[in-house]
Formats: C-alpha cells, sequence, structure tokens
C-alpha cells in the first residue's frame, strides 16, 4: 500500500489524525466539526491564552458554545497546544491563520509564512496540508509549496497540497460550517482526491475544482462581489440624500422586485475579517500581472470613506442645533462589524473613533456583546474603553448617539426617548414618522 492508499484508509476510517494551525473564529469552528464527526483533533495556535482556554474546556468566541468543546475534550479527541513541533504527529495539517493587509494596502503573508515553516521542520510522508487562509491566486503553489518541498519531500508523492477557502459567517444560526459547500482546489490529483475526500466526511457538500488558484479566486470572487455591492449601496445612500430621498424606502420598495435584484443595506462603512480586506489581495496580484481591477480599487474607495461622510453628517446636525462637535460627548451604539455577533475585526466603528477623537469629542460606546474594545492592527493608538451601560441618564448626558451596529439587543425604543440627537446609519428607525431628532447617515 502507498502513502497516499495509507492516509485514504486512515480518512476513511476516522482514525486520521488533524491538525489545525490557528484556534481564531474560522480554526474552532472547524476543529469541533472534525472532533464531533469522530477525528481526533490537535489545534495550533502560539496564543496561549486561547491553547489554556481551549483545555480547560472553555470558548473565548461567544458564538461557540464551550459545551461542545468540554464534550469533545471528555471524548478524547480535542487537544490544543502551541509546540508545533507537534505537527509531526498528525496526518492532515489545515491552515487557518490570518492574512491581512499592510498600511500600504499589499498583502500580509506572514502567518502563512510562518506556519508553512513550521510545517516543513515537521513534515514527513504520507501528510496532506490544506491551505484555507483567504489569500491571492498563486500563494498556495507559489509560496506555501516552495517553502514545504524546502525540507527536500516533493509535493504530489511524499506529501499533498491543496487549498480550501474558508467560508464562515460568524453568528449566522442557518450556516455552520458542517452546512456551508466546500471548494477544493488540490496541487495535483492525489492531493485533491485525499482534500476531497477528508472534507467529505465533515462537511455536507464538497465542490473540486482544477486548480488551487482558482478556489483561492473564488474566495476572493465571493467576497469582491459584496464589497463592490455594499459600495454601490453607500454611493446610493449619499447620492439620494443630496436628492432628499431616503434610501431605506428605495431599498424597500426595489426589494419587491422576485427578480433580478439582490438587496444590500448601507451602512457607515465595511467591516469584518474579509470585506475591507480580501479585495485589495485581488487588485494587487493583478498589478502583478500588469491589470488594473478598476471596480474593486473604486468600491474600496467609497467604503473606505463613509466613515467620514457619518461624521459629517454629524457635524451638519449639530450644527443645526447651534452645537459643535469639539468637546461634544458622542456615544456609539455597536463596536462589531455587524449585527449580533462580539466580533470588533475591522469595524467601521474603530474608525470613527479616531475621526471623532481627532475633532476634539468625547467618545463612548455601549456594545451588548463588546464589554472592552480590544487593540487592534489598525487602530493601535487608540485610547482603551469600556462599554458603557445604556440607560436614561447616559443618553441625556451625550449631545448625539450614532447608531454603528443594529444589535437586537439594544433598547432602541429607550434611546429615542432619551436622545437629544441620533445619527442612524443602519435604518433602524427608518419606519418612525416623526423623525426630528433623528438624521439618517
Amino acid at each position: 500500500m502507498n502513502i497516499q492508499d495509507e492516509l485514504s484508509a486512515k480518512i476513511e476510517s476516522r482514525a486520521a489524525h488533524v491538525g489545525v494551525i490557528g484556534l481564531g473564529y474560522v480554526g474552532l469552528p472547524l476543529t469541533l466539526a472534525f472532533a464531533e464527526c469522530g477525528f481526533p483533533v490537535l489545534g495550533f495556535d502560539t496564543d496561549e491564552i486561547k491553547i489554556t482556554a481551549l483545555n480547560r474546556g472553555e470558548s473565548y468566541i461567544r458564538h461557540v458554545d464551550a459545551e461542545r468543546i468540554r464534550t469533545q475534550i471528555a471524548a478524547g479527541l480535542l487537544e490544543a497546544t502551541n509546540d508545533f513541533a507537534c505537527l509531526s504527529e498528525v496526518d492532515a495539517v489545515l491552515i487557518c491563520v490570518p492574512t491581512p493587509l499592510t498600511e500600504i494596502r499589499e498583502p500580509d503573508l506572514r502567518y502563512v509564512i510562518r506556519s508553512a515553516r513550521a510545517i516543513c521542520e515537521a513534515l514527513r510522508p504520507g501528510q496532506l496540508i490544506v491551505l484555507e487562509s483567504t489569500t491571492y491566486p498563486g500563494t498556495t503553489e507559489e509560496v506555501v509549496r516552495p517553502l514545504l518541498e524546502a525540507g527536500g519531500l516533493a509535493c504530489g508523492k511524499e506529501f499533498f497540497l491543496a487549498y480550501s477557502p474558508e467560508r464562515e459567517d460568524p453568528g449566522n444560526p442557518k450556516f455552520d460550517t458542517r452546512a456551508i459547500p466546500k471548494v477544493v482546489g488540490g496541487c495535483d490529483r492525489p492531493s485533491l482526491e485525499l482534500a476531497l475526500q477528508l472534507y467529505r466526511q465533515v462537511i455536507a457538500e464538497t465542490v473540486p475544482v482544477s486548480l488551487p488558484r482558482v478556489a483561492e479566486a473564488c474566495k476572493l470572487t465571493e467576497n469582491i462581489f459584496r464589497a463592490v455591492n455594499i459600495a454601490l449601496v453607500n454611493e446610493l445612500k449619499v447620492v439620494f440624500d443630496a436628492m432628499q430621498i431616503d434610501v431605506w424606502e428605495v431599498l424597500d420598495a426595489a426589494a419587491t422586485k422576485p427578480f433580478g435584484f439582490m438587496r444590500f443595506d448601507p451602512g457607515p462603512g465595511w467591516g469584518g475579517h474579509c470585506i475591507p480586506i480580501d479585495p485589495f489581495y485581488l487588485s494587487w496580484k493583478a498589478r502583478e500581472n500588469g491589470v488594473q481591477a478598476r471596480f474593486i480599487e473604486l468600491a474600496g474607495r467609497v467604503n473606505v470613506l463613509m466613515p467620514q461622510w457619518v461624521v459629517g453628517k454629524l457635524e451638519a446636525a449639530l450644527a443645526e442645533r447651534s452645537q459643535i462637535l469639539k468637546d461634544s460627548k458622542i456615544l456609539l451604539l455597536g463596536l462589531a462589524y455587524k449585527r449580533d455577533v462580539a466580533d470588533p475585526r475591522e469595524s467601521p466603528a474603530f474608525e470613527l473613533i479616531s475621526l471623532l477623537r481627532d475633532k476634539g469629542a468625547e467618545v463612548s460606546y455601549h456594545d451588548p456583546l463588546i464589554d472592552k474594545a480590544p487593540a487592534m492592527r489598525s487602530w493601535k493608538n487608540l485610547e482603551p474603553l469600556t462599554s458603557t451601560s445604556l440607560d436614561a441618564e447616559t443618553i441625556r448626558a451625550h449631545s448625539a448617539v450614532v447608531v454603528v451596529t443594529d444589535h437586537s439587543q439594544v433598547d432602541y425604543d429607550l434611546v429615542r426617548r432619551h436622545a437629544s440627537l441620533i445619527v442612524d446609519t443602519r435604518g433602524v428607525y427608518r419606519h418612525l414618522d416623526d423623525t426630528g431628532a433623528i438624521v439618517n447617515a
């Protein structure tokens, strides 16, 4: 029996040990999905806090139930470590590390490269490596493969390499890890077959494609589609506002069309671990290939400027009340990047805080899901903030309230009754007739 057949037999019997590098919003749910299907899983992370928490059966991600972790630990199917030498003990390694941007909006692959080098040091014949991190087309074949082959083993013969993009949607109750179809591209036929076989044990549907770069391009296309449409509806909001047309009424009416229209809602900017980052991976790769991704670049500019537009609307509304932004007290409702998740990554709230402070305002926030504003790569110098209570006294003490994230747990009627000014970026109050103290932004 050759090494491909040996690994295939282990996968089929669910005896294959699975290693997951990166135990964040993507890696932790994936780890649990494999463990809950009977695979022994070893999670890897450089964050000792995460390792300690997992081995104690604790969850550090709000929408991941700690009981799921404790159940798999008790069954002997889940363990976490920061000892990357243990990578030699697993049969399949899934890389789920961040792929951020540099300060000049170019791909930052440092975590992928570190992971590949760590795997190379422990790599042995018969292992399957799958990159799941979102990245530009060519990363698996042009960056990861050479790093793995630097140890002397050959891809497709002694180890196997594929790309399968993560498709997590944190907080979405309808689609968990196992319910979302998995796109898979292998560097060669054996790699594709093994990767498909592995994911088929856990995921409801797998979608094979011809090459890793097709799978890489697929993931970027999904998020670019959203980014462009978010930019479009944000631009429409600005245009319609100048025409004194309510964008929310327009969208409500347009959404009644049963074909040819897909609704996207405007907001204070873009956020999350994918939409503000992934489009720039493709536009960078496009320039490397001598072409320009104009749509992507334009969408990026529109979305990046939205927090400034919101601040402008706030300043104008205050001026109508003979107030100025400097020394005003502004309360932001929501720090998370989207509704009902405890995920602040790349949230426009941070840019709003920065802009408001630069203009001399005193800023606080309330978010029922995020008690403390974490340090962020893009906003390292912000003074730490903690979520304030939301009561009548707090609301009245502020010059204005800005709805940034429309969490369902917030008492918006309480806010409406006691706020002297509300700047609504999410259409929370769009159905109210009395909007004298409410400004759509």
